[in-house]
């Protein structure tokens, strides 16, 4: 093989958004080692220009003619390219909301830049992975980062605990989840790339084998830890309540998001013989997730536990469009994945600013909040509404999207489902927000009675100020001019190859069918 031939196979261009992000992280490093402490001016502004540099870069590669690079090792096709977009921007946003929390913790700031970077290339790396060693690794380099931005701030003994659950039932898991690989391996014929699995199962007459079943149940199982699914949730509250509540932020959104690209490319690729069964084992984590998550958020007293609960609870409902299986339950995942980003982050941006300026995080202690920060009761409120799904805001038309894909592939119980639980999510979201702006002066808490001047121009605080804002404006903004997400969401699974072989079709119901390039977009009430 002549090396233009070898070149040309590699297409190493499909990976210039995480090479961008890799040289932001070596920038970062070696920048901090030769300037020493006095980096911790310019590190943070340097690692979030270079992931919106990928960004940019990921907006160029769209719907790019050949995106299969390193031999079939690495797919950048546009599922792909969205769901490192939404791994991308959840680092870059929990950049902004790190940077006094690390140094008022007295540890470097630099130090935990390389590391939510280097996690932020393992997400990036399996979402578009397509082979097993390059899932392994990518998933390792997540789950090992994780685990190290979860004890990071070493002096807090929450902290250490939660790092040693994290890292004990994270090893579990991913043992669990290498053994169903390696039976996946072993019954293809010693394949490794995606495609060429199913193929190599249905040669050796192994599609109704007991090793295929055990393989995917151990696959499932790695997947359910990634996602914060219920049985698989164990870790899920005693990490977000003693993690530094930036990494929880960045796990909730990013890892949560890489979990889900990895569910859609390795169920539909390796398991299409055994479609009807993962979609059963999916549709049990999706009604215990969503039941579990949000019966249990109802009795919590910290707000970091709740959010804890309640990411448990979305989970459940992303589920519903994996579960439909169909062009537009793919698609309603990206899109409530979208608005995710938005709402979650903007809600943690809140907690964090509120556990700097008073040092506690338990809901009790909001209570009369919008008498001394008007800025932070707003933004909370409408993160907090927005994932109970109230509408006008963007969580609501995510539901939506989600309940309708699952309502048009027949999963009528699992819908009627989600529609009770999110009445009941309303109840402890809305908790909180009453709290903070229907409580009379004399019913404020201690904590706010003591509540510091707020002051903007301190040392990190301007970036924290720009994350809650850009939060406040996306989550009010992305329900009512939802058109354009949708429409990505759309292209997103119309335009990615792999999917179109086991998209089911919805004969006789309304489709969600991507809108094309070229017509005029589609209005709100035509689609719903």
């Amino acid at each position: 093989m002549d090396l233009a031939n070898l070149a040309t196979q590699l297409n190493a261009g499909t990976i210039l958004p995480e090479s961008i992000v890799l040289v932001t992280l070596m920038v970062v490093l070696v920048g901090d080692l030769i300037v020493g402490r006095s980096s911790s001016r310019w590190v943070a502004y340097a690692a979030i220009a270079g992931l919106l540099g990928s960004i940019i870069a990921l907006y160029f590669q769209w719907d790019i003619a050949n995106p299969i690079a390193f031999l079939g090792g690495f797919n950048g096709d546009d599922l792909s390219i969205v769901f490192r977009g939404i791994i991308a921007l959840s680092a870059a946003v929990t950049i902004l909301m790190s940077i006094t929390y690390i140094e008022k913790s007295g540890t470097a700031l630099a130090e935990f830049l390389v590391i939510l970077l280097t996690a932020t290339l393992g997400g990036m790396f399996l979402s578009g992975a397509n082979e097993l060693v390059m899932i392994f690794i990518s998933l390792e380099s997540l789950s090992i980062s994780s685990y190290l931005l979860t004890g990071y701030t070493k002096r807090d003994p929450r902290s250490n605990e939660a790092a040693l659950k994290y890292l004990l039932i994270g090893a579990s898991s991913t043992a669990v989840f290498l053994y169903g690989v390696s039976l996946l391996y072993g019954l293809s014929g010693g394949q490794t790339e995606l495609s060429a699995i199913a193929t190599g199962i249905v040669q050796a007459n192994a599609g109704q084998s007991l090793g295929l079943a055990i393989s995917l149940v151990f696959v499932i199982a790695g997947i359910g830890f990634k996602i914060s699914a219920a049985p698989f949730h164990q870790w899920t509250p005693d990490v977000y309540e003693g993690a530094p509540t930036p990494v929880i932020a960045f796990l909730s959104v990013g890892s949560k998001a890489a979990g889900f690209a990895l569910a859609i490319r390795l169920l539909s690729n390796a398991f299409p013989l055994l479609s009807s069964e993962w979609k059963f084992v999916f549709t049990a984590l999706a009604v215990l997730s969503m039941i579990l998550g949000n019966v249990v958020a109802l009795a919590q007293t910290s707000m970091k536990r709740m959010l804890a609960y309640s990411s448990i609870a979305q989970a459940g409902f992303v589920m519903i469009g994996l579960i439909a299986g169909t062009e537009a339950g793919y698609a309603s995942m990206v899109f409530y994945l979208l608005v995710y980003l938005f709402m979650n982050l903007g809600g943690f941006c809140c907690v964090v600013l509120f556990s700097l300026r008073t040092g506690t995080d338990q809901i009790s202690e909001y209570s009369g909040l919008y008498q001394k920060d008007p800025l932070l009761t707003l933004c909370l409120s409408i993160c907090l509404l927005s994932l109970g799904g109230i509408p006008p805001l963007a969580g609501f038309f995510g539901k939506i999207y989600l309940f309708w894909a699952g309502w048009q592939a027949g999963q009528y119980g699992l819908v009627l489902l989600g529609l009770i639980t999110t009445v009941v999510s309303i109840y402890y979201y809305i908790r909180v927000v009453r709290m903070m702006v229907v409580k009379e002066p004399q019913e404020m808490s201690d904590v706010v009675k003591n509540y510091p001047e707020i002051n903007w121009t301190l040392s990190g605080m301007r970036p924290l100020q720009v994350g809650i804002v850009l939060s406040l404006i996306a989550t009010s903004l992305a329900g009512i001019l939802s058109n354009p997400l949708f429409t990505l969401a759309n292209n997103s699974i119309a335009n990615t190859a792999i999917l179109q072989p086991i998209i089911i079709s919805s004969a006789g119901a309304q489709s969600f069918a991507p809108v094309p390039k070229t017509s005029p977009p589609v209005s709100l009430t035509d689609r719903t």
